[in-house]
């Protein structure tokens, strides 16, 4: 088995730590991982994405020209990415913020209004968690108590984010 998948959206919304977070989790569950990031030198606000690949065993390339999943955290993150998607594939989009019509028919959207349900939680950063949560329960690559465990190397000294942070990853699994 070797998946990969790409997560876009605005630099400062929190897809390359979606990324990061995926990978550890995945390696937790002593699965084979790349992560592949990749960012604008404007960072904050630029466009940023990154790839992450998992498998059960080695794998030869990072690079996913037709991945099997992809989530787009902003309008021009869908619009970029929704024909590279292989057929068949998963495509996540968060509905807070893409409007765009996907005319693919060949693929399954999932929306996930990921920016309301954070507002709604009363912490606007942490839609990247309930995306990753959504994403999580229908992919089904790596479960949800890995992504907790993975959650507190990947936040480092932040610990005091890790509540908010679970609290949301459960919120987007719990959409399906």
């Amino acid at each position: 088995m070797l998946i990969k998948a790409i997560i876009a959206g605005f630099g400062g919304q929190g897809v390359l730590s979606m990324g990061l977070n995926l990978a550890q989790a995945a390696l937790l569950e002593g699965k084979h991982v790349t992560y592949l990031p990749s960012y604008g030198a404007e960072v904050r606000g630029g466009t940023a994405n990154c790839t992450v690949a998992i498998s059960d065993d080695e794998i030869a390339s990072p690079v996913a020209s037709e991945p099997e999943f992809i989530i787009a955290m902003n309008q021009p993150s869908a619009l970029r990415f929704q024909n590279q998607i292989q057929s068949g594939g998963l495509f996540f989009i968060n509905s807070s913020l893409v409007e765009a019509e996907i005319s693919r028919g060949d693929i399954s959207i999932v929306s996930v209004p990921a920016n309301s349900i954070a507002e709604k939680l009363g912490s606007p950063k942490a839609a990247n968690m309930i995306m990753l949560g959504a994403f999580t329960k229908k992919s089904g690559l790596v479960s949800l108590s890995s992504l907790f465990k993975g959650l507190k190397y990947t936040l480092g000294k932040k610990q005091e984010l890790l509540a908010i942070n679970e609290k949301a990853l459960r919120a987007g699994y719990d959409l399906f």
